[in-house]
């Protein structure tokens, strides 16, 4: 039989924070998202609704502005979400986590699968030798579960976090007996895999519970719905339908897009903020060993303005490339065509697409011939940025301190890839 383990950071970008910040540990903290918008990470006080015991009550994804008042009235403290202290301390539990199996699959920056299929032993002593070696090694806490299925170590480990005080953070979930009785208590929406808009479809059909889903006729599931729906169902009663993934697909196409921190009013903004987004993209795409030969650039107003504006421009190269400057090229071209003036922008986006491996491609033979010594260039832009920290080589178009960049005011120190900014310990 099969047996997967899902690991998962509590509280992840809160977590996080403490570990270089000991005067969060102890108070309401949350974490918010680009341009401080709403609410995507909370402490364990800050989301309980006991007052009693200085819980807030405060909703993931709640906006900013509504919960503000508590920064006074309750002593909430708030952090802007710093993507490069996450993504490091990500990476120190991941690598924690490979010392334990021999296959690991990174579900997301805060959660891994673990495939243990074959390993013998008693599973709940090894969740709690995993989350002993993380928290030692890391700091950081993390629930365990264990299942036959991927959708039922997910089961587990939502299992293992919501009763964390009965299980201490760990559920093993290989007998039926135990499945059972927790997809029955256990609501549909909960079930991995299924959203709101599933849910209530589902919940109209009577599938309130995820032993409904488990029980529920799965030729009808995939007539109605999709195989997605029809193998979750499998996968509940211990049908194992999904497997460990040992490397991800290749993506389709490469986003970088961000809201603007104040409303961008000229043609001279917006230029410099695609030409910033082209430039990311490309070196995302490069960091993957892809060429693309499809850009396309956006721009938008907000949609609650009297008059919204919203346009894109789809631009091709007859080339495949990663060259920054190919691309910047093109994006500001599209830019000109969209670019209206007396809007007051608050987005803008681009997006590749079009890819081909990079590994032995073969260019037509009556192609244009590419840029002189392109990709030797690419390596040491890629490989001074990622030493020295990004846009330390940067196209002119790119401002160093863009005045549109995303709003963050709560946003802490660079911790760990600044020198500039190390804690500092008097002796």
């Amino acid at each position: 039989m099969a047996v997967f383990c899902l690991v998962d950071c509590d509280c992840f970008y809160v977590s996080a924070e403490r570990l270089f910040d000991p005067t969060l540990i102890g108070v309401p903290v949350v974490a918010l998202s680009n341009s401080d918008g709403c609410v995507v990470s909370r402490c364990p006080i800050a989301k309980s609704k006991d007052s009693s015991a200085g819980g807030l009550g405060i909703k993931m994804g709640a906006p900013f502005f509504e919960i503000k008042h508590l920064m006074k009235s309750h002593g909430l403290r708030v952090v802007s979400s710093n993507y490069a202290l996450y993504q490091e301390v990500s990476n120190r539990v991941m690598r924690v986590l490979e010392t334990f199996a021999p296959r690991i699959e990174v579900y997301s920056i805060d959660e891994s699968w673990l495939d243990f299929t074959g390993v013998q032993g008693d599973l709940e002593k090894l969740g709690r030798e995993i989350q002993v070696a993380v928290k030692k090694k890391t700091g950081i806490g993390v629930g365990v579960g264990f299942g036959p299925t991927k959708t039922l170590a997910k089961a587990a480990n939502f299992s293992a976090k919501k009763w964390r005080k009965e299980t201490g953070g760990v559920v093993v979930l290989m007998d039926a007996e135990r499945r059972d009785k927790l997809l029955k208590w256990m609501p549909v929406d909960e079930i991995w895999g299924i959203g709101r808009k599933l849910s209530a479809s589902l919940q109209a059909m009577g599938v309130h519970k995820a032993i409904d889903l488990a029980r529920y006729d799965r030729k009808s599931l995939r007539k109605v719905f999709n195989v997605n729906v029809e193998k979750t169902s499998m996968e509940l009663e211990g049908v194992s339908c999904y497997t460990l993934e040992d490397s991800p697909e290749p993506k389709q196409t490469i986003a970088s897009t961000r809201s603007f921190g104040e409303r961008v009013t000229t043609l001279q903004g917006l230029r410099e903020a695609v030409a910033t987004y082209a430039s990311r993209a490309c070196a995302k795409l490069r960091s993957e060993g892809q060429l693309a030969s499809c850009l396309q650039v956006f721009i938008q107003t907000s949609r609650f303005d009297d008059k919204p504006y919203s346009r894109a421009s789809i631009c091709g190269l007859p080339v495949p490339s990663n060259d920054t400057r190919e691309f910047v090229a093109l994006a500001l071209e599209g830019l000109q065509k969209i670019y209206a003036p007396g809007y007051r922008y608050a987005k803008a986006g681009i997006v590749l697409s079009q890819f081909v491996s990079g590994d032995g491609y073969q260019p037509d033979l009556f192609a244009p011939e590419p840029r002189r010594n392109s990709e030797t260039l690419m390596k040491v832009l890629d490989g001074i940025n990622a030493r020295y920290g990004r846009g330390s080589i940067r196209l002119a178009v790119e401002p160093p301190i863009p005045q549109w960049g995303m709003k963050r005011d709560y946003l802490s120190d660079s911790f760990v890839t600044d020198w500039n900014q190390l804690k500092r310990v008097k002796c």
